[in-house]
């Protein structure tokens, strides 16, 4: 049996004693209108004639549809459990990022800003994250650049759960999985766009063949034709540091800097 609070405990046994039904069918009709947001419940008990539906306001259905004695029964009794939930805790508690509680998505993700329920899943909806209870098992998605708009199952499990978006009707099961159980095996695509390839070709940089200086003044210097001003200082650059490191003399360093410069 589930756990109730002291309060809770009492309501049980009054509707039990008023309406002649077992504590256990109190209980399952309690979370029956529970789930249905204290003002609908779909309900299957057998001492209340089997399955059924109810909504506060509206039409009672039973499985004998001409028993209105048992019609009235179910109406008053989901009534009464109604005006209960609004005034009384009758469960205990749940803490926040439990599957028992209604705040069932992890409590990092904060308050989301559009959360339902279909059959055994429920959803949560957070800027970049979709989270998602299917019987009792979280699983939280990235939702990438989708501004999401709705949710819709068409069968059990999230591999038919899908949601509507600025790109159209999308499968949740292609989001990237953030947490959860099936984070292992998220073969998931990382976007809807696939990443454009770089189709140029790298130019090959030859280096700048580093300039050979003939310790002999009597060689010919050949002419370099067209070269840039950038060019001959960066030569007058490598020839002041053989210069430096001994390589050169004096006379062969004056001598060749001269030669550079008259290009310029």
């Amino acid at each position: 049996m589930q756990k109730l609070t002291p309060e809770g405990q009492n309501i049980v046994n009054d509707l039990s004693n008023r309406y002649n039904l077992s504590s256990d069918a109190i209980i399952y009709m309690i979370g029956a209108v529970n789930n249905g947001g204290g003002s609908m419940a779909q309900f299957n008990c057998p001492e209340l004639g089997g399955g059924g539906q109810w909504m506060r306001g509206g039409m009672t259905m039973v499985g004998d549809m001409f028993n209105y004695g048992l019609k009235n029964t179910v109406d008053n009794l989901c009534n009464d459990i109604s005006n209960a939930l609004a005034s009384t805790i009758i469960f205990p508690l749940a803490p926040k990022g439990t599957t028992q509680s209604n705040q069932w998505w992890p409590v990092e993700l904060g308050n989301p800003f559009s959360s339902g329920a279909q059959n055994s899943t429920r959803y949560a909806i957070f800027p970049n994250r979709l989270a998602v209870d299917i019987n009792g098992k979280v699983t939280v998605y990235d939702t990438l650049d989708n501004n999401i708009s709705g949710i819709s199952q068409q069968q059990g499990g999230n591999d038919s759960l899908t949601f509507s978006s600025q790109y159209g009707t999308i499968l949740v099961s292609t989001l990237p999985i953030v947490t959860g159980a099936n984070q292992s095996n998220n073969n998931s695509q990382n976007n809807f766009v696939a990443p454009t390839q770089n189709n140029f070709i790298e130019p090959i940089v030859e280096p700048l063949a580093q300039p050979v200086i003939n310790n002999s003044l009597n060689s010919s210097t050949n002419t370099v034709s067209n070269e840039s001003s950038k060019s001959i200082i960066t030569l007058i650059e490598q020839l002041s540091t053989l210069y430096t490191a001994g390589v050169l003399t004096q006379e062969e360093f004056n001598t060749k800097k001269a030669e550079l410069l008259a290009r310029l």
